[in-house]
């Protein structure tokens, strides 16, 4: 059976009437009989009754025909939905993101995303870089805000760009400022930081986050006295409050109110993180043109981290 049939068997369905039901087709009424009794054929059970004076469904019609009639009007959008595909106005977008970004960017970038595109699925997936890179290259997501390696070396096939510049700032635990640990909320003195101990994404996750802030370290004087790893920022956070070190985190991180924690900017000039988005280069999935159109239009307030 085909659409066609199925056609067919809808208009006299709805006539209750071969001679009738041919007349909207645009056919002649033998070969639309010709066409249900195949039908019924192939079902092996006949759709309607007839008499010579009239045409009534059997229990079996009356109970296909809505299906009948759901099917149609779905072949019958197969065109709208095609076109809607292929705009980006519907279908999927995978998007992984580091934990940072669920502070900063993210949020932002999605509610706008939401609004000018309603009707396409968001599917988001909490990664960290290492993890994302192999994944965009295998094609798993479209896309995937990431912390780019200091060199910018990325896979071949990925592009690359930049969204957002932020300072790293001082998370510390109020009962250090309480208990005189740390003089002043104001701005965290070279000398504090040296002394304090901190707690710092594992360099194996998160190398280009643990190279930034060591290295900030080494231009200090001092090195890193590392008493916790965790690879969430806000299990970082969470230690950070129960006070059992100090974190340095982007500015953004202002917006993760937790009891216990203060933030507080470092003194002279601070190291900057940059986030970014990363996608395979090549053929570009509408939904994922469709969002780097929207970085277009709010490229000024990313790039200078005021979204």
């Amino acid at each position: 059976m085909d659409v066609r049939q199925f056609r067919h068997f809808a208009a006299v369905a709805e006539t209750l009437h071969f001679g009738r039901a041919a007349e909207r087709l645009g056919m002649t009424q033998p070969p639309l009989s010709q066409s249900i009794m195949a039908l019924e054929r192939e079902l092996g059970a006949p759709l309607f009754v007839r008499t010579k004076r009239h045409v009534r469904l059997t229990a079996l019609g009356e109970q296909w025909l809505p299906r009948v009639l759901e099917a149609l009007a779905a072949v019958d959008d197969l065109p709208h939905t095609a076109r809607r595909l292929r705009d980006g106005q519907t279908g999927r977008l995978s998007l992984s993101f580091v934990s940072t970004a669920d502070y900063s960017v993210l949020p932002s970038l999605v509610r706008r995303y939401s609004q000018a595109y309603p009707e396409v699925e968001i599917q988001l997936v909490e990664a960290t870089s290492d993890v994302q890179l192999p994944a965009l290259v295998a094609g798993e997501r479209h896309a995937g805000i990431i912390i780019p390696p200091a060199d910018r070396a990325l896979p071949p096939s990925l592009i690359y760009r930049r969204l957002l510049s932020e300072p790293l700032i001082a998370a510390v635990p109020n009962a250090w400022i309480d208990e005189g640990r740390i003089a002043s909320d104001a701005g965290i003195t070279r000398a504090e930081v040296l002394a304090s101990p901190l707690i710092l994404f594992p360099k194996q996750v998160a190398p280009a986050f643990h190279d930034l802030v060591t290295g900030y370290y080494a231009a200090l004087g001092g090195t890193a006295r590392i008493v916790q790893e965790a690879i969430q920022m806000q299990t970082i956070i969470s230690l950070v409050s129960s006070g059992l070190g100090m974190a340095l985190v982007p500015a953004s991180l202002r917006n993760l109110a937790r009891a216990g924690v203060r933030y507080a900017p470092l003194a002279g000039a601070a190291p900057r993180l940059e986030t970014g988005l990363a996608w395979r280069s090549g053929e570009t999935p509408p939904t994922l043109a469709n969002f780097l159109r929207l970085l277009d239009a709010e490229s000024p307030s990313l790039a200078d981290g005021s979204i």
